[in-house]
């Protein structure tokens, strides 16, 4: 059974930063491609950044030089860094697995969390 549950999110002042973790269960974190996107309220679902089985790492445009995806295989947690954090971060942010390892699609993934809430 596959099962993620994200933690870390909390209250942050403009400029500071935060790690959000993502635990996952039911499968391994290093065999697959995964994501982090974030929702703002009523905004559109955005992805945030994907790191594949192999490790490369991708962002978006919006976190790119201040997000770092990692995964710790021996914990089997998936993290995203934060930092210097602006307004516009703040959104529920939730953790994905994709269906593939080598790549990734937006709405074509596997499973995800409830997320966690940012607050900026």
């Amino acid at each position: 059974h596959v099962q993620l549950v994200e933690s870390g999110g909390g209250l942050v002042q403009p400029g500071g930063s935060l790690r959000l973790s993502c635990a996952a269960s039911g499968f391994s974190v290093s065999q697959y491609s995964m994501t982090w996107v974030r929702q703002a309220p009523g905004e559109d679902v955005e992805w945030v950044s994907t790191i594949l089985g192999d490790g490369s790492v991708y962002y978006g445009e919006r976190v790119k030089g201040r997000g770092t995806i990692s995964r710790n295989n021996a914990k089997n947690t998936l993290y995203l860094q934060l930092d210097s954090l602006k307004t516009e971060d703040a959104a529920v942010y939730y953790c994905r697995k994709e269906k593939y390892r080598h790549t990734w699609r937006f709405s074509d993934f596997e499973a995800e969390g409830r997320g966690t809430q940012v607050t900026v």
